[in-house]
């Protein structure tokens, strides 16, 4: 898949572009059904709340064969290296949860702020290409983008390990009020299976879930393989070290998937 000229020039502007809907609502109900057998494990790379709802689960594409499956789809891969001009890699795969009433927030950040000071990527030639598992809105916790802000580069920031259990290089309150006065806030939202992709730089954040409904969200980190860390100060399932180029799959690659856990619903 690959954006058109109007989409490309929304990301340069905007510093993000929304997909309603690249995914069909099947393909999401199977893959929100995976994530919620990964959330049952207990691995480490499976990070929880203090109350011990899941947030996040690390290298998910490692260990479960819809996730892998994602992490090589040509409805995310292709965009990306459209806009990077060259291959890529993963450096980073998470499904993101905000569990219904006990979701915490994640603070106003920038990705390529940790990648660069905790990863020693050189340059901001990586982005985050998220899919929606659940329908996302402005109730459960969406994701919320200061549009422009990727074009100034790397803002100072604090380092945050106590907030929450996620330590987090954060921005001040004065960075962000700044910020959005200048850009404003957006939060886009949309059905299961649409999918956001967002430069490295821009600052965003997202609130605290206390609805009913939960929301959760695949990440994919993908950078350009030119442009691969080189220091290694976090754990290899956060910050992945093989640099080898993502080899696209066919775009159907979900449908055996999709097809069996049909098979599965039906017969419960």
């Amino acid at each position: 898949m690959m954006l058109t000229d109007k989409q490309l020039e929304t990301f340069e502007r905007e510093g993000y572009v929304f997909l309603e809907s690249a995914f069909s609502e099947a393909e999401a109900a199977m893959m929100l059904s995976e994530a919620m057998k990964v959330y049952a494990t207990d691995r480490e790379e499976v990070w929880r709340e203090a109350t011990g709802a899941p947030r996040t689960a690390f290298a998910a594409h490692r260990y479960n064969d819809a996730f892998a499956r994602l992490g090589s789809h040509p409805r995310l891969v292709e965009p990306v290296m459209q806009l990077l001009g060259e291959e890529v890699y993963m450096h980073q795969f998470k499904v993101n949860a905000k569990a219904a009433f006990d979701g915490d927030v994640w603070q106003w950040h920038q990705d390529y702020g940790t990648w660069q000071r905790d990863d020693g990527m050189p340059e901001p030639r990586a982005m985050n290409i998220a899919v929606f598992l659940d329908p996302v809105t402005v109730a459960n916790g969406p994701l919320m983008f200061i549009p422009r802000s990727h074009k100034t580069g790397v803002f100072d920031a604090g380092h945050d390990l106590e907030t929450t259990s996620y330590p987090l290089w954060t921005l001040d309150r004065e960075t962000v009020t700044r910020l959005a006065e200048d850009g404003g806030i957006v939060a886009p939202t949309g059905p299961a299976g649409s999918v956001l992709l967002f430069h490295g730089n821009l600052v965003h954040a997202s609130p605290g879930n206390i609805s009913p409904w939960n929301r959760t969200i695949v990440y994919l980190s993908l950078c350009a393989v030119s442009n691969h860390i080189r220091q290694f100060k976090r754990k290899e399932w956060i910050a992945h070290r093989d640099f080898t180029p993502i080899q696209a799959l066919d775009d159907d690659c979900l449908a055996p998937l999709v097809a069996a856990h049909a098979t599965q619903v039906a017969a419960e």
